[in-house]
């Protein structure tokens, strides 16, 4: 039997096979609203056989967009469109999950196709946040440091995404503390030079991740599933390291977290990434020791590649992400090549090769 197609039971949510579909930036939203692209995008990959399907980094306050086009969660009024969106997910089969976040100091950027670089405070952009006044590139506007008023101010912003998750009908939430983004930056020492209880020490600069954490179990169900997403390394040395990860990892298995979603780098321009296929699998496979569930995630493109991480417990989910902009149906494909017997659409049925 494919261990790619089988089952796992998170709480009381079952995933039908072992594929997820990361968040993914579609940069196509006005005003945080979902629109019918967010509506095909997410829906085919759910008619096209994957477990759970994550929407993008979801930004929980308007000044928490990466770009303009990012979408949102931060007010009521999103919430009737996402429903739509959730609907559609969860009646094909497939979990429909949300990646909650905050762009911090890499907020207010174009969109890619137009650059992606940061939009200066003079060209209509906004005033970014960050642990520390300290820029991502040394040629960006500096964020501001946040107070611990503007502290209280994010947990809470993330408090009433969770609620409205719920209301919009999303059985997942992954907590974006990765890629250089907010929470990450707290978390690395590269861009947290705080005096206060926030920073400096482990346990302080695992502060703001824990206080979010705690505020959205306040509204979130306690049988639904909770992921977080970090970078377990910066490949930056004197940033965070593998071994901060594996004591992030204990850390929240004790706090309730349900899932590590292990992927790297993104808080420093210097960073040095030896990517190859499957490269970030060795810190799913590390943080799996510690007892908490893993999502391995980074250029995992071929079906084999994808069994043999769950074989040789390396990983509890495979996470994909361009291999399934290039293919929509990767899993339909998938279960194909491996000879596993998976439920397809019944408008699609006499397409398939394998019975």
């Amino acid at each position: 039997m494919s261990t790619l197609f089988s089952p796992l039971t998170i709480k009381d949510i079952t995933f039908k096979n072992r594929l997820i579909i990361s968040p993914m930036c579609q940069y196509s939203s006005t005003d945080g609203f979902a629109t019918d692209w967010h509506l095909v995008h997410l829906g085919s990959r759910a008619v096209g056989g994957a477990a759970l399907v994550i929407q993008e980094a979801t930004a929980v306050s308007v000044e928490g967009r990466i770009s303009p086009g990012d979408i949102g969660i931060w007010k009521d009024e999103h919430i009737e469109k996402l429903k739509t969106i959730t609907r559609f997910i969860n009646e094909h089969g497939s979990v429909a999950g949300v990646q909650l976040a905050h762009a911090g100091r890499k907020a207010s950027c174009k969109v890619p196709w137009e650059g992606g670089k940061q939009i200066k405070s003079n060209e209509g952009g906004w005033q970014t946040v960050a642990p520390s006044a300290i820029p991502f590139k040394e040629e960006e506007e500096a964020p501001v440091a946040l107070s611990k008023e503007g502290i209280r101010k994010v947990v809470a912003d993330f408090k009433a995404a969770a609620a409205r998750a719920v209301k919009a009908g999303y059985k997942v939430i992954e907590i974006h503390a990765a890629h250089g983004y907010l929470i990450n930056e707290f978390l690395s020492p590269l861009s947290n030079q705080r005096t206060d209880e926030y920073g400096g020490s482990f346990e302080n600069r695992t502060r703001f991740l824990l206080e979010i954490i705690e505020a959205i179990q306040t509204e979130w169900p306690d049988k639904l599933p909770l992921f977080v997403r970090i970078s377990s390394t910066d490949w930056v040395e004197g940033g965070w390291t593998e071994d901060d990860s594996v004591k992030l990892a204990e850390l929240l298995k004790g706090k309730g977290i349900d899932l590590v979603d292990c992927s790297s780098g993104g808080v420093s321009p210097h960073q040095k990434i030896p990517v190859g296929p499957g490269y970030q699998v060795p810190f799913a496979a590390k943080l799996r020791k510690t007892g908490i569930l893993t999502g391995a995630v980074g250029l995992i493109t071929e079906p084999k590649q994808a069994e043999e991480i769950l074989k040789e417990g390396k990983a509890d989910l495979i996470f994909i992400a361009r291999q399934s902009l290039r293919d929509p149906y990767f899993a339909l494909t998938a279960a194909e090549e491996l000879k596993a017997k998976t439920e397809w659409p019944k408008q699609y049925v006499r397409a398939k090769r394998y019975p």
